[in-house]
């Protein structure tokens, strides 16, 4: 038998077979469209079941459409060279509060916060006071403070809505020292990263070296941060290992050649394009490859350096700085790897590449932008704001937790919580009592450690009783999370409770003034 001859003939058998099953399917499909359409005929004014036939023809468009579905969510980024000053009262307008559509992540990155011995020790015993304008402002919005991390003057925050908690993991910071030869950190890079749904993303606040002839020694700087910060997950063990990173701070980069009256004419004229090719940054973009892979929106706004403080006037000091883009927001997403032919395992070569590609992220700049409005320092703010556009790796929680029945601090009450997929947890874990409107991870009422001794089954329900000394008296509206130590992170999140008020708070007419220590 020849197996030329015979080949195609195969082919043509499986071809003819698909061919016919696919006809049959299709008479089938066409029978059932018939029945639906007689049904749509007959269907009453119920809008339930219109609803769910709705929904059953969007989902069939979409699969013959090859269409993905995927979230969106809205990233709003500051970078601020704060100059030692103090915050101002109100953030709002730096935040952008009542953006539409609605912010899930805020990451904000300073440069030149207060650092003097007295003050950092402090800022060390409790939050320094950026943070907690910051965390005041963003609470009563339902933010929370995921993490930050600070290394003298640099301090990087990450804010998320609530609702995203459990979703966020695997959170690692570290820091960077470039200053005197590496010893101190005045200047360097301070980095946060975590999974976002399953995404791996990085966000790293840089401070590098300043003035108009260290442009080549900046991009050392980055090159030396970006090769010794690593991380402790195999995945992404470096910052561009990411599938997503936000490079961004006072990167220092200035503007040449040009002198200072053509700079400032030509910003007070608006022809800022003119300065675009002598901006050192986008010079050396054109040198460096791995500068080539960060993407940055146009300069379309003012150059934020440098500044009379509380004026919208360039610097009129007898030093005259030239006017400069200092303040930077780019983003970096992972190109794809190209085959190794080192590698034997072809397989686990491309392992995490197709599962890059099925579940990718488009990441869009929606605005790029300085705010002239706040004078406190001799920079001005940088605003930009991102559409994350993601299909979910995970959308469940790792641990499903709730109240149990009704809580009062008249009595002890109840909680569950459920593990609902394997993680490394510890006897470290706890589950906190948060009040409605909670700032981070710390900010609890109270909290019980998780059982000890022995781990939990996968969705096996495990009771925890919770003493009513660690119950606010006065009662209000609460959750309750589930911190992983390990992850750093909340992994889960009830819905909010009514804790009631308690009888005591009742029969000797108790306010918070007069109640000590946790509410009570």
């Amino acid at each position: 038998m020849d197996p030329l001859m015979d080949s195609p003939r195969v082919r043509s058998d499986s071809m003819g077979s698909s061919t016919s099953q696919g006809s049959r399917s299709k008479v089938l499909l066409r029978q059932r469209l018939s029945q639906l359409l007689t049904c749509i005929e007959d269907m009453s004014s119920d809008d339930e079941a219109s609803e769910e036939v709705s929904r059953t023809l969007d989902e069939a468009f979409q699969l013959c459409g090859g269409y993905v579905p995927t979230d969106a969510f809205r990233l709003h980024m500051v970078t601020w060279n704060v100059g030692t000053a103090e915050p101002p009262e109100d953030v709002t307008s730096l935040l952008q509060l009542d953006a539409q559509p609605p912010t899930d992540l805020y990451v904000i990155g300073l440069q030149e916060v207060n650092a003097t011995p007295v003050r950092f020790i402090s800022d060390m015993i409790s939050e320094d006071s950026w943070s907690h304008v910051f965390m005041d402002t963003l609470a009563p919005r339902g933010f929370v403070k995921v993490t930050s991390v600070r290394m003298q003057g640099l301090l990087l925050l990450v804010f998320a809505k609530h609702i995203h908690l459990p979703y966020i993991r695997n959170i690692q910071t570290t820091y960077t020292r470039t200053g005197i030869f590496g010893y101190w950190g005045n200047k360097g890079g301070i980095s946060v990263r975590f999974s976002f749904y399953g995404h791996m993303v990085c966000f790293l606040n840089c401070h590098l070296a300043a003035h108009m002839n260290y442009a080549l020694q900046r991009v050392d700087e980055f090159e030396y941060i970006l090769d010794t910060q690593d991380f402790d997950f195999y995945d992404t063990p470096n910052v561009l290992d990411h599938k997503v990173v936000f490079w961004f701070g006072d990167l220092n980069f200035r503007i040449t050649d040009h002198g200072l009256h053509f700079l400032r004419s030509s910003i007070e004229s608006g022809r800022l394009h003119l300065l675009w090719s002598k901006d050192q940054l986008i010079m050396m973009k054109k040198q460096e490859p791995f500068l080539q892979e960060f993407q940055e929106g146009p300069l379309n706004f003012k150059p934020t350096y440098k500044f009379d403080r509380n004026s919208d006037t360039y610097d009129t000091s007898g030093k005259k700085r030239k006017p400069a883009w200092t303040d930077r927001i780019l983003w970096r997403i992972k190109p794809k790897s190209l085959p190794s032919e080192e590698d034997d395992d072809e397989n686990a070569s491309t392992s995490t590449d197709d599962k890059e590609e099925e579940f990718p992220i488009l990441v869009t700049q929606d605005k790029y932008t300085c705010d002239m409005s706040y004078g406190v320092s001799d920079h001005k703010p940088v605003i930009a704001t991102f559409n994350l556009e993601l299909r979910k790796i995970f959308d469940t929680p790792l641990v499903h937790v709730s109240p149990l029945g009704v809580w009062s601090a008249d009595q002890d009450a109840l909680l569950t919580y459920t593990v609902q997929e394997d993680f490394m947890s510890s006897t470290w874990d706890w589950i906190a009592l948060y009040k409605v409107g909670f700032k981070s991870a710390t900010d609890y009422e109270s909290f019980v450690w998780v059982r000890e001794n022995d781990w939990p089954e996968i969705n096996e329900v495990i009771e925890i009783s919770v003493d009513k000394d660690k119950i606010p008296v006065l009662g209000g509206q609460y959750v309750l999370g589930y911190y992983s130590t390990n992850m750093q992170s909340i992994i889960g999140l009830s819905d909010s409770f009514q804790i009631l008020e308690s009888r005591r708070a009742v029969m000797e007419g108790l306010v918070p003034e007069d109640i000590n220590g946790l509410n009570k």
